[in-house]
């Protein structure tokens, strides 16, 4: 079975790649298979350069299939924050609860229609020295003032999905993992993964 790594140490992005992949025939590890890695900084001006530098970082650094994605919400109104910045909104090494409380803060001074929002996410798919394909997937939305609902990770709470009246915090996982932003874009990678994970088994 061909190893795949999800580059990251995010519980919830794991489980929901977990959830994701299981169709597919990999062996998938995270970063907390290998503590000692060192991940680069995420210090470029878009989602997708971000991806591509840390899926292509650990593909080289581990010598491993990677996957790697930049995700976060973008507000309009807000110039586009937080953007690439969401991880670390409030604060270097934020709490999701902390991220959340400075985005509330300021939702209280838009209007009502300026609180339409979307969640980017930005996937890379790289070999040892090869980036294979980078997609982005995005999921439109409205933002409440009071947080709803307790699963999901980051700003899911205050995340209203349209057409469903329920936030990311409220929607099962089946629900979400079916209209989010990362399954989106990684359906884009699924004639890719599903070659990879074709020829694995052929050859196993």
């Amino acid at each position: 079975m061909l190893k795949l790594l999800i580059a990251t140490r995010n519980g919830g992005k794991v489980r929901e790649y977990k959830e994701l992949l299981k169709k597919y025939q990999f062996d998938i590890y995270t970063l907390k298979d290998f503590p000692h890695y060192i991940e680069p900084a995420e210090d470029q001006d878009s989602f997708e350069k971000n991806a591509l530098v840390k899926a292509q970082h650990a593909a080289d650094a581990l010598n491993i299939l990677t996957l790697a994605d930049d995700s976060g919400l973008v507000v309009p109104a807000l110039q586009g924050q937080p953007g690439i910045y969401s991880r670390r909104f409030a604060k270097e090494n934020a709490t999701d609860a902390e991220n959340r409380n400075k985005l509330k803060t300021l939702l209280k001074n838009l209007q009502d229609s300026e609180r339409n929002a979307y969640f980017a996410c930005s996937i890379a798919l790289c070999q040892p020295g090869k980036c294979l394909k980078i997609v982005v997937g995005q999921c439109e939305g409205e933002l409440l003032l009071e947080e709803r609902g307790t699963q999901g990770f980051g700003y899911d709470p205050l995340f209203l999905k349209y057409d469903y009246n329920k936030t990311f915090g409220e929607l099962d996982q089946d629900t979400k993992n079916r209209v989010s932003h990362r399954r989106k874009a990684l359906d884009k990678l699924d004639n890719i993964l599903s070659n990879l994970s074709e020829t694995a088994s052929c050859a196993s």
